[in-house]
């Protein structure tokens, strides 16, 4: 299926009392919910070995990742030091370390849903140690991230590029207009301004919930005060790494060999993150609207093409959020027998990444702000102008 062409089953888009009106939302009361099965019923018709991660085979890709990481920088390291014009090949090594820093990324990520091995104390360790490398605070963005899966598609309690209620923003602005209005502005920025706004985001939260990943003391982390202070511990200890290797090598060399491949990671996760949750067609539900099932079905599939495999197959999305357990390695045999056995509930689009991305950014900029009574809604595909 290609864009805008999802999932009728669940809305029933061909019921006439189904529309997107002229303000963009689906109109209030006139939707068909068809009934879904339970999450027992789909995981039934998945091999029970998916839902098993071991140590030994999380800890290969772990292994490998690092390796390649190394090759490259050392490739890059030498070619530069020994030929005239090796910095010439600069962005390329930028473009293969950033996808390559995605990888570990991914795989702190099953750390953090426990789908990495069967003890939290080697998920912890090592999701620690993976995302902090890439500068990502690993138990703050797990807490985060988690609270994310327990609310996908839910307009008033989601974690990120949710549609915003506008009386939720008006509240937000009356409280501190001036820091919140910047903060509006800042995720207007064309195409969320790629890695700039994973690190913003990381700081700020996504506004009119916003959360600071770097403060201990927010209301989402006080049951994890101990998680997350060692996180932004490890956190210090990488920035100190960091300034250890600027006084050996530069900080040019800092920037050139780390910093930059960290941003093209960056730029990797707001687009992957956006688009798996973010098309037409796609319901967003209200509070009373909302089931689990109903909420994790409400994301995207897609294939990421040639990097589709390094990046551990972060674009097949719709299962790992029906079951987090999943570990990485086994989504893609899942995700097959779940759309074997549920065609209907599958989403699944083809579009090439960075157009999809352009098409529904501009979608979403002109379309997210909601009306306070809305309880279903769904972008439109109409004709976007380029600006």
């Amino acid at each position: 299926m290609g864009k805008g062409k999802h999932n009728p089953s669940i809305l029933s888009p061909s019921d006439d009392s189904v529309h997107v009106n002229k303000e963009n939302y689906i109109n209030n009361g006139s939707i068909k919910l068809h009934p879904l099965p339970t999450l027992t019923e789909i995981k039934s018709k998945i091999p029970s070995h998916c839902f098993r991660p071991t140590v030994m085979r999380s800890m290969f890709y772990v292994f490998i990742d690092a390796v390649y990481i190394l090759l490259t920088y050392l490739t890059m390291f030498y070619i530069q030091k020994y030929f005239t014009y090796g910095y010439l090949i600069f962005p390329l090594y930028w473009y293969a370390q950033g996808t390559l820093y995605t990888s570990l990324f991914v795989l702190g990520h099953d750390c953090g849903h426990g789908s990495f091995s069967s003890h939290q104390w080697i998920d912890d360790i090592m999701g620690t140690i993976l995302h902090t490398y890439v500068l990502v605070p690993y138990y703050p963005w797990k807490v985060s991230h988690n609270n994310h899966h327990k609310n996908t598609g839910n307009i008033d309690k989601d974690e990120v590029f949710y549609p915003r209620r506008l009386k939720a923003v008006d509240d937000e602005l009356s409280k501190n207009m001036d820091k919140i209005g910047e903060r509006r502005r800042s995720f207007q920025a064309p195409y969320f301004g790629l890695g700039i706004g994973w690190f913003y985001y990381l700081v700020f939260g996504y506004a009119p919930r916003p959360v600071n990943h770097f403060n201990p003391f927010h209301p989402m982390f006080q049951k994890h005060i101990v998680g997350v202070t060692s996180s932004l511990i490890a956190y210090s200890l990488m920035f100190y790494l960091m300034h250890l290797y600027a006084q050996s090598y530069g900080y040019f060399a800092l920037i050139s060999y780390h910093l930059i491949p960290t941003f093209i990671f960056a730029c990797y996760i707001v687009i992957i993150t956006f688009l798996q949750h973010t098309e037409v067609d796609v319901p967003w539900y209200s509070g009373d609207e909302w089931n689990y099932v109903r909420g994790q079905l409400s994301t995207i599939d897609r294939n990421y093409g040639h990097v589709h495999s390094i990046i551990h197959s972060a674009g097949t999305h719709q299962i790992h959020h029906l079951f987090t357990k999943v570990p990485h390695y086994h989504s893609e045999e899942a995700t097959k027998y779940f759309r074997k056995a549920f065609p209907h509930l599958v989403r699944l689009n083809h579009e090439r990444i960075l157009p999809s991305f352009i098409r529904m950014f501009k979608i979403h900029v002109k379309q997210r702000s909601l009306k306070n009574d809305v309880r279903i809604f769904q972008y439109n595909d109409e004709k976007i102008k380029s600006t």
